[in-house]
């Protein structure tokens, strides 16, 4: 627990944040995550980690109910459309666009400050070979095991420039050895890019190999309170 009267110009400041369900508060954080550090919230499922993440990413269901601030960077990012907010998604699937190759993928995702095909395209490719993935731009991404396309949508968040991380059990659908490859890979790259992480889990594996603070919850009641 962070002292709130504290001010903190850099990071992801969770200031007094609660998600309510109705009467139940499904959870409750109040935590600054300095750049480089991951914030781990771990629960089973239903028990509202998830609920946590859409609020700070800024498409939090409207069924549930959330009191509190987000600040990136000394920035009051609360109440800012989630487009804006400069979050880089992680989810259980890799999500890339299958009409799109390898590279189109991460073209896409490449500011709209950086002009030109020429340049949108080193970009992608500079993301590709930091991920491992040099000589895929072409790839068709149905061609690619589990893993590459794990590396590919690690790639593609990295190179949208992202202010912050949010990671919703990305590493839970690989298997166990290729899960602590890309666990590894992903905390790896955060740090050295000095990016404050949230990952949500129901893994305690995911919290240790994070190395930073832990908060569990509790599970949930049976009352379809979701992820």
């Amino acid at each position: 627990m962070t002292d709130p009267s504290a001010t903190h110009a850099t990071g992801l400041r969770l200031e007094n944040v609660a998600i309510a369900l109705g009467s139940r508060t499904l959870v409750s954080v109040d935590h600054d995550i300095a750049p480089g550090d991951v914030l781990t919230v771990m629960g089973p499922s239903g028990s509202g980690k998830s609920t946590l993440l859409a609020f700070i990413g800024g498409f939090l269901d409207p069924v549930f109910s959330a009191r509190g601030r987000v600040h990136c960077n000394g920035t009051d990012i609360t109440g800012a459309p989630p487009q804006t907010r400069r979050a880089g998604l992680l989810f259980q699937d890799p999500l890339l666009f299958p009409h799109m190759s390898v590279g189109g993928n991460l073209v896409f995702a490449v500011p709209p400050s950086v002009a030109g095909r020429t340049a949108r395209r080193q970009r992608a490719g500079d993301a590709l070979g930091d991920v491992g993935l040099d000589g895929f731009f072409d790839r068709d991404p149905d061609t690619l095991s589990g893993g590459q396309k794990a590396r590919v949508a690690l790639a593609r968040v990295l190179v949208s420039d992202p202010a912050f991380m949010l990671l919703d059990e990305p590493f839970s659908k690989l298997d166990a050895g290729l899960r602590d490859q890309i666990r590894r890979l992903v905390f790896e790259r955060a740090k050295a890019r000095r990016l404050p992480v949230l990952l949500v889990t129901h893994d305690a594996a995911d919290a240790e190999a994070a190395h930073g603070a832990l908060i569990e919850l509790a599970p949930a009641a049976s009352d379809g309170a979701g992820p």
